[in-house]
């Protein structure tokens, strides 16, 4: 069971958004040292020493310059459960732009967290952060991950046709985007 002391930057009804504390790790590197996590990222499991460095990294990351990512570990409220983690990388300051990402744990796919977690994160960028436009890059052979976004009403911008290679394999990717104005439009009708 992971602590759910920190305090929470959002909320649903099933799960909880707060930064990563120290003693998430074991947890967190649980479900992100499997290979199958990155699958679809272009890249090895990384090492034990970089997982951890990356982890610790993002402990006290600021959200305020491109590039910055603000991570949240996304904790079940039943049972304190870490489910996975999802996260908002400012990729234009000057066009209140950033990019959305998650990951899930395995053990606990296909019960909408993923969705549920990943609508709280976007609702947070346009309240909290006055954020304009939030996107996400997929491999567009990624079923679960296009199911997400297109479940929570964001719009196919665009199909990058063999724009990535990994192990000598070519991949597509998809861009998908809303606007600040259109989630607030759709807000009736999201996922949740």
């Amino acid at each position: 069971m992971i602590s759910n002391d920190a305090k929470p930057l959002a909320s649903t009804k099933r799960l909880i958004l707060r930064r990563f504390m120290p003693e998430d790790f074991e947890a967190y590197s649980a479900y992100r040292s499997l290979p199958e996590i990155y699958r679809f990222l272009y890249r090895d499991p990384p090492s034990p020493e970089a997982l951890r460095e990356r982890f610790d990294a993002r402990l006290h990351s600021q959200f305020l310059e491109d590039g910055d990512t603000l991570l949240c570990a996304v904790i079940r409220r039943e049972d304190g459960a870490l489910v996975g983690d999802v996260s908002l990388t400012f990729r234009s300051k000057a066009a209140l732009q950033a990019e959305i990402g998650y990951t899930s744990n395995p053990v606990y796919a296909r019960k909408g967290y993923t969705t549920e977690a990943t609508e709280a994160m976007i609702t947070l960028g346009f309240e909290k952060f006055g954020l304009h436009r939030i996107f996400a890059r997929l491999d567009a052979k990624n079923a679960g991950s296009v199911g997400v976004v297109e479940r929570l009403g964001l719009r196919r911008e665009a199909l990058l046709i063999e724009n990535d290679r990994f192990n000598g394999v070519w991949g597509d990717e998809c861009v998908y985007a809303v606007l600040s104005r259109e989630w607030a439009a759709r807000a009736p009708n999201r996922a949740g």
